[in-house]
């Protein structure tokens, strides 16, 4: 924040002014802040560089020396309380080097350059040449982010040779010119007069080579002198579970309730199992569901309808009766670039899109068992991601950063994975099938506890456990267990291994977040009068915080 100083006085209005000019200082740095003020920037790629990130730890640093230095004696406010502990964890994982070493499966820099065009609107031509300029400023961001890798690796740790390999071969996804190049065909077919075609295909054409050097750069530099490691060891892994989850955690202790949540949820499912088929076994079970008929979509337009459709049910059974405020839309998408998993994109500040939540169907599927999506249908839509999204957009009184740039996993997944549950409670699944699918969800986060903790801490395996005879951790034990103990299929498990070793702690944010609010609302219903309506909208008034930070201000609130 250059040249900014604490604001004279106390309370929620200084600590409101100190975010005022944290954002509008953001604004300069990265377009998402400028939007959150209301500007429209043509260009939506932030500076990628390592002087772009240096800017914005410096600017972390300098609102919280502002945000120290306010004369409050008593409990920070709610949004103190948020912004000290964020931008403290931010601060924490640029100086560990995790920022600006990011190399993961999921939500990297190189992800955001390609994702960023599927929000961008193609009605006309005034669109178009917005595309085409971010076309060629995504060109630009590739290489920025390239260097800042270089650049990363000889200051810190270099990044593990499994991430390098895995970014590389889906950026190479992306430009296969053999089969779905996403950028050439992203402006194909595009409706403009030849000039703009022209610009479109040329400026297509940069950032896809622009992606191949990126993925050149990984191969052929940070390749050789990666880490060989896939843990990041305890003190790396204390940094960046504390961040993912806004709070410090004990990962022995989780790793502990990890394994007896598997065992306790395993007998829940193989009972439910029994009573659908006749037989406890799960992957029995799990055959027999998939292979039923009646219960596959296809993929395309009838799967796009099947998810709107839930979507839209869930809409009309929760607003005005479970939640208040405003029903919000949200929009049903598919993309074929992607690993299978379904995602959430929030509505941007200005409302000029819904919320939507994506199915991302690999190439070549032809159907899919939707038995098994239901859970997370619920987890990216209402009561979840869209839901705590909506609400808090509809908070008038909350900052502007709060609303919009503060981003914490436990919170959002804590929430989302909460919202699983709560969808069983409040009528939201409906047949067993569904059910059985639901324990597969918490059977998958509680198998993220133990996969994540173990493979970056070098844990035992406890004997006994009925999921796998190792005695130590390996990414293939991780991905046969996830597969065992949930049903997640091989493919699928690999990946959220890599995923869960390109983020250290990021798979504690589910389950331990979703344990930290069940905590809260038991709480709560032990005093008379608890009412569960108002319990959930006096919890997401709040706003977005790290579980830290709420967990003090439901207490003393």
């Amino acid at each position: 924040m250059t040249g900014a100083t604490g604001p004279a006085g106390s309370g929620v209005a200084a600590t409101r002014a100190v975010a005022d000019e944290h954002v509008r200082a953001l604004a300069r740095l990265d377009p998402a802040a400028a939007q959150v003020l209301g500007a429209d920037p043509e260009v939506l790629v932030p500076d990628l560089s390592p002087d772009g990130w240096e800017r914005r730890r410096a600017l972390d640093g300098a609102t919280l020396a502002a945000l120290q230095a306010l004369s409050d004696a008593g409990p920070p406010d709610a949004l103190r309380a948020a912004m000290t502990e964020r931008l403290g964890s931010d601060a924490a994982l640029h100086d560990s080097g995790f920022t600006t070493g990011l190399l993961a499966p999921l939500a990297t820099p190189a992800h955001l350059l390609r994702q960023l065009f599927d929000n961008l609107p193609t009605a006309g031509t005034a669109d178009w040449e917005r595309v085409a300029v971010n076309l060629r400023a995504a060109a630009a961001g590739y290489r920025d982010w390239g260097t800042t890798l270089r650049w990363s690796a000889a200051r810190f740790r270099p990044p593990a040779a499994r991430q390098v390999r895995g970014v590389a071969a889906a950026v190479r996804s992306w430009t296969d010119p053999a089969g779905i190049d996403y950028y050439r065909g992203l402006v194909a077919g595009a409706e403009v007069a030849p000039a703009l075609e022209r610009e479109l295909v040329d400026a297509a054409e940069q950032v896809s080579a622009a992606a191949d050097g990126f993925a050149d750069l990984l191969e052929r530099e940070l390749a050789p002198s990666a880490d060989p490691r896939d843990g990041v060891g305890r003190e790396r892994y204390a940094v960046t579970s504390a961040a993912f989850l806004g709070t410090e955690a004990d990962p022995d202790e989780l790793y502990r309730y990890g394994w007896a949540e598997l065992a306790r949820l395993g007998a829940q499912a193989r009972a439910l199992a029994g009573s659908l088929t006749g037989s406890a076994d799960l992957p029995a079970a799990r055959e027999a569901l998939d292979a039923r008929q009646q219960g596959r979509v296809p993929v395309g337009a009838a799967l796009v309808d099947w998810l709107q459709g839930r979507l839209d049910a869930a809409a009309d059974q929760l607003w005005g009766h479970h939640f208040s405020g405003a029903p919000a839309p949200v929009e049903a998408r598919m993309v074929t670039a992607g690993s299978g998993v379904l995602y959430y994109t929030p509505a941007d500040p200005a409302g000029t899109r819904p919320g939507r939540v994506w199915w991302s169907v690999p190439p070549g599927t032809a159907s899919v068992p939707t038995w098994r999506e239901v859970s997370t249908v619920h987890h990216e839509g209402l009561p979840g991601h869209h839901l705590q999204h909506a609400v808090t957009a509809g908070l008038a009184d909350l900052h502007p950063w709060q609303r919009h740039l503060c981003h914490v996993h436990g919170y959002a997944e804590g929430w989302a994975h909460y919202a699983e549950q709560l969808a069983v409670e409040l009528g939201l699944v409906r047949d067993d099938a569904e059910l059985l699918g639901v324990l597969d969800a918490q059977l998958w986060r509680a198998a993220r506890i133990v996969v994540d903790i173990g493979l970056h801490l070098d844990l035992p395996i406890p004997a006994g456990t009925g999921l796998t005879d190792a005695g130590r951790w390996t990414p293939e034990v991780g991905a046969d267990l996830l597969h065992r103990a949930a049903g997640v299929d091989p493919s699928t498990a690999r990946f959220e291994v890599e995923r869960y070793l390109g983020w250290p702690g990021q798979a504690l944010a589910f389950r331990v977040g979703a344990r930290l609010i069940g905590a809260i609302r038991s709480d709560a219903e032990r005093r008379p009068g608890f009412d569960r309506r108002a319990f959930h909208d006096g919890l997401l008034a709040l706003g977005p915080m790290g579980l830290g930070p709420l967990a003090r201000q439901v207490a003393t609130g």
